[in-house]
């Protein structure tokens, strides 16, 4: 049964409803039942979750899991992404990403304060990229792609995302957005993943398009790439 804080929460969010939002939502996130949507927009959950830190009741709520709706995973996410010591940050996010059932739920959830010690994170990246579950690999791979494709660049960690083999479309999209974002900056060291098929060929072409998609790299970069479309 559900304690009041719960009850309350969930009330809070049917006051917030939007029906045509739910339905749009729930085509955008097909993983989840279109019926664990409520309906409410992301900037009204964001200040949701900063509402309830402000009350005192983020520790409760993040403690209860599962959740039943899409909605209170994502004040579950936001919550997270507020938590300032890294070490009760990466305790949540280790017990929640089990429970991560989407893309949306597992690219919003932030952390801030990852930032502030990125050579602990990445002992915590290897653990959760060689996860059985999809949003737990998804969320390593968003990681590196955060923190480890600028000044901490390794090309190790190209090979780390390059050695996922997968059929899970929610992994191999994200694979294929590292690829195409360590471009911007690592051109020279991604080409031979594009070039010698070290890439799946699915991954690889999506890696290209969002390549020739973003503003952040060069034409003549782009020229390359579509001649190895």
């Amino acid at each position: 049964m559900k304690n009041n804080q719960e009850n309350d929460i969930v009330k809070m969010l049917y006051t917030a409803e939007d029906a045509v939002y739910r339905y749009f939502n729930s085509a955008l996130i097909p993983t989840v039942d279109k019926s664990k949507f409520i309906g409410v927009r992301t900037p009204v959950l964001r200040k949701m979750a900063k509402d309830i830190i402000e009350s005192g009741g983020a520790d409760d709520f993040i403690s209860k899991l599962p959740h039943k709706y899409f909605e209170e995973n994502q004040l579950h996410a936001f919550i997270i992404s507020e938590i300032k010591d890294f070490d009760i940050a990466i305790v949540a996010v280790s017990r929640f990403l089990p429970y991560t059932d989407n893309w949306a739920t597992c690219d919003q959830m932030s952390p801030r304060v990852f930032n502030k010690d990125p050579d602990l994170l990445l002992k915590y990246i290897r653990k959760w990229i060689i996860s059985k579950h999809v949003y737990t690999v998804r969320f390593a791979v968003l990681n590196l792609m955060r923190y480890f494709l600028g000044d901490k660049f390794n090309v190790k960690y190209l090979d780390m995302v390059a050695g996922i083999k997968t059929d899970e479309y929610y992994i191999n999209m994200m694979r294929a957005w590292f690829f195409a974002t360590a471009m911007i900056k690592h051109f020279d060291d991604v080409l031979p993943y594009i070039e010698n098929g070290v890439l799946d060929d699915w991954t690889r072409r999506h890696a290209i398009q969002k390549a020739l998609e973003s503003y952040r790299i060069s034409a003549s970069h782009k020229e390359i790439l579509r001649n190895l479309r």
